[in-house]
């Protein structure tokens, strides 16, 4: 069911909508310290990372590989695709004795316009223990479907909650 476009949230000071974001998404190189810890250890952390940038989306995050931990990362199976990045590969982390099964994704020869991003890791924020940007601890975005990480400094409202597939 197609649902009207909802009212933005104005952003603040130091604030961005994600209303303000593209369709195509829009790939950004990120020098914030970015960090993920799963299972009570820090599993990758790089101050190297990609965000991707889509209408309606909070901004997603893919680190270098070598930003996590030796063993972190093994293959999962599965596979999509993304109509902007090209086909997905899957990867499940494992540390401290929690493993979250297929709940990270890369681009591993991704479209023209992602190239640069190729091989970069992403994860879904909710099945980690935590995950941060800068230093502040990021929000999942709704949903199980997409993996955005909300941060004090994006305003929505978010795809990702029942009834917004149609935005």
């Amino acid at each position: 069911m197609f649902r009207s476009r909802p009212t933005p949230t104005p952003p603040g000071p130091g604030q961005e909508s994600v209303w303000d974001y593209p369709r195509p998404p829009r790939l950004e190189r990120v020098d914030r310290r970015i960090e993920i810890v799963l299972g009570g250890v820090t599993v990758a952390d790089t101050t190297g990372a990609f965000r991707v940038l889509e209408t309606s989306h909070p901004p997603t995050y893919y680190l270098p590989k070598d930003a996590f931990a030796p063993g972190v990362l093994s293959p999962a199976p599965g596979h999509s695709v993304c109509e902007w990045k090209g086909p997905a590969t899957y990867w499940t982390l494992s540390a401290g004795g929690k493993t979250a099964e297929a709940a990270g994704w890369s681009y591993e020869r991704p479209t023209p316009a992602f190239r640069d991003m190729a091989g970069y890791v992403a994860v879904y924020a909710g099945r980690m223990d935590a995950c941060f940007v800068g230093g502040e601890r990021v929000t999942p975005q709704p949903g199980g479907f997409y993996g955005g990480w909300i941060t004090p400094e994006v305003v929505g409202p978010f795809k990702g909650d029942p009834g917004t597939m149609g935005w």
